[in-house]
């Protein structure tokens, strides 16, 4: 009986505040879409760090003639075979280094001219002004230092360039977006908060003959303020649901389907399906949890019980 009469309560709870009902609906479903899309982009950034700071490589430049006014280890002009033969032996003696690969200045025009063929400059630039460089893979990408301090100013050498320092920069505006999706995620629960205590709010006062006879009788406060509870609960997991339903529609879409990523950047590994999944019982807890909370706290205030 006492069941059957809570379910009641929440059932017209619901009935009256429709329109506020709908609104936490729909604010919890973005905040927590917005929550799990942004937990997602972290993990994807974390995937995309472990990829390819395994594969990033060390390059050594060498000198071509228009270096020698530049760079102090150019200043006697491009570098010689021996220089560049010396430089392969070392390189090879180091214990870190797992590979050697040369590329000569033909091949890295090709290169350049392949990447930046759509900028004006790849018209101005010339084979000759290119340079012959070493690309080295090695054991652990942390110890660059190593090759830095072995190779960094030594004759014949423009520069050393460690490929980690462009990730870092790519990895560093990825965090950022990911960052300010956390921040827009905060100030979405916080409206979402918000909504759930005014609908409680609204929702008490328009029962307060109600309660209040329930009071009388010797109801205890937990049985008044469970519907009370049970209905913030039930929107909260409403727009959980919606949630889940737009994570999945937007791995779907975006991947898949519809704008295709994986087969446009084939070069970055998305995150699949199990990882998405791996989100949504979380998204549905806090979605329960969160509005009974903020149920919870208003009615402690508002409900004189």
């Amino acid at each position: 009986m006492r069941a059957q009469f809570v379910l009641s309560e929440i059932g017209v709870g619901l009935r009256r505040n429709l329109t506020m009902t709908f609104a936490v609906v729909i604010s919890v479903a973005l905040s927590l879409a917005l929550a799990g899309g942004a937990l997602l982009a972290n993990k994807q950034v974390d995937s995309m760090k472990g990829y390819w700071y395994d594969k990033v490589q060390v390059t050594i430049y060498m000198c071509n003639k228009g270096d020698a006014k530049s760079t102090p280890s150019c200043a006697k002009g491009a570098v010689t075979d021996d220089q560049k033969a010396q430089i392969k032996t070392d390189l090879e003696k180091l214990p870190i280094v797992e590979k050697v690969y040369y590329e000569d200045a033909e091949q890295a025009y090709k290169h350049y001219q392949e990447q930046f063929k759509s900028s004006p400059l790849a018209s101005t630039i010339t084979p000759d002004q290119m340079q012959e460089n070493y690309r080295v893979k090695l054991k652990d990408p942390t110890k660059f230092t190593v090759v830095a301090s072995a190779f960094q100013g030594r004759p014949g050498v423009q520069s050393v360039e460690d490929q980690r320092a462009v990730l870092k920069n790519l990895f560093s505006l990825l965090n950022g977006m990911t960052l300010a999706a956390y921040v827009v995620l905060a100030f979405m629960l916080t409206v979402a908060m918000l909504l759930i205590v005014n609908t409680v709010r609204v929702s008490a006062f328009s029962r307060r003959r109600e309660t209040g006879i329930m009071r009388l009788v010797g109801a205890s406060s937990f049985y008044i303020q469970m519907p009370f509870i049970m209905e913030a609960a039930f929107a909260g997991l409403v727009g959980a649901g919606l949630a889940c339903g737009m994570l999945l529609g937007g791995r779907y879409f975006m991947i898949d389907s519809g704008l295709k990523l994986q087969e446009k950047i084939p070069l970055v590994s998305f995150l699949g399906w199990d990882s998405v999944v791996a989100v949504l019982p979380l998204v549905l807890l806090i979605g329960i949890v969160m509005p009974s909370i903020a149920a919870f706290i208003a009615l402690r205030r508002y409900l004189k019980v």
